[in-house]
């Protein structure tokens, strides 16, 4: 074969892999990582409601001291007044906050959880192409391999849609059922999309190794667990939302980790796969 069409077959090659360098840029949008700090919103109610009790308690003995004097004082009742007023100010303010607080700790899961799940998508197609590619090369037959994964690629593209973030944080905020069903998906979507995504590159490395590309995958030391959704929902009843806590940790740290090791895998991947192409 003339050296050209080395070149151009090569060159032709270098897109996909390119494809795939620019994917893994995009890490440092779609996979965020996130502080435990947020585990203190659910505490936000329980403050509101010992800030509006205190306030109610206040304003109360303002209103018995007023009515309880012999002679009531102006400055009495003004008291009792100004009691009354900071409980309504501090009901009128601390729902609304903590409401919003609510509305943009969803936001961030569920944005997270969308950015993410495209990208997935994404690279796993532009390694699929690499893939495709690296074979006609080499002119070798993987189409049974190939449409496995392509398989797999649709399921994701099925199960891991785009969830609205906005309206969920909204809805999540304001409506505790619908805060629950966020809860439960963030939680469900992540343990199934790392299953597919471990027997998707598992399924690359083998055809990797077909085509004489041998990778060595690091071992998944920290699995996204499968929470049970019940278990958490019953203890979230009975502890009054205290077990929300908990699961908000799950909510934040279980991506977290799930990032951490994605990232080596993809750098482990490019790596393998640019030093063998070079």
């Amino acid at each position: 074969m003339c050296p050209e069409a080395d070149f151009d077959r090569e060159k032709r090659l270098s897109i996909p892999l390119e494809n795939v360098r620019m994917d893994l840029r995009t890490r440092l949008e779609s996979d965020q990582q996130m502080s435990t700090a947020w585990i203190i919103v659910p505490l936000l109610p329980i403050i509101g409601v010992v800030l509006l009790a205190v306030g109610f308690a206040i304003a109360l003995f303002s209103a018995i001291s007023n009515l309880s004097s012999p002679t009531p004082t102006p400055a009495s009742l003004s008291g009792f007044l100004a009691a009354l007023f900071l409980f309504y100010l501090l009901a009128y303010i601390l729902i609304p906050v903590i409401v919003a607080i609510y509305a943009i700790m969803f936001h961030k899961f569920i944005r997270r959880r969308n950015l993410h799940f495209n990208r997935q998508i994404i690279l796993n197609e532009d390694i699929m192409a690499l893939v495709k590619q690296l074979a006609g090369k080499r002119n070798l037959d993987v189409s049974i391999p190939i449409n496995y994964l392509e398989r797999s690629l649709r399921d994701a593209r099925f199960e891991d849609s785009e969830k609205n973030a906005a309206l969920y944080a909204i809805l999540s905020a304001s409506t505790p059922l619908v805060g629950f069903y966020a809860y439960y998906f963030l939680m469900k979507d992540f343990f199934k999309h790392e299953r597919r995504e471990d027997m998707f590159f598992a399924g690359i490395a083998s055809l990797l190794a077909t085509l004489g590309v041998p990778i060595n995958l690091p071992h998944r030391t920290s699995p996204v667990p499968d929470r049970s959704f019940a278990v958490y929902f019953i203890a979230s009843l009975f502890t009054v939302g205290i077990f929300t806590i908990y699961w908000i940790y799950a909510l934040v740290s279980d991506p977290n980790a799930h990032f951490r090791y994605q990232s080596i895998i993809e750098d482990t991947i490019i790596a393998q796969v640019s030093a063998a192409l070079a």
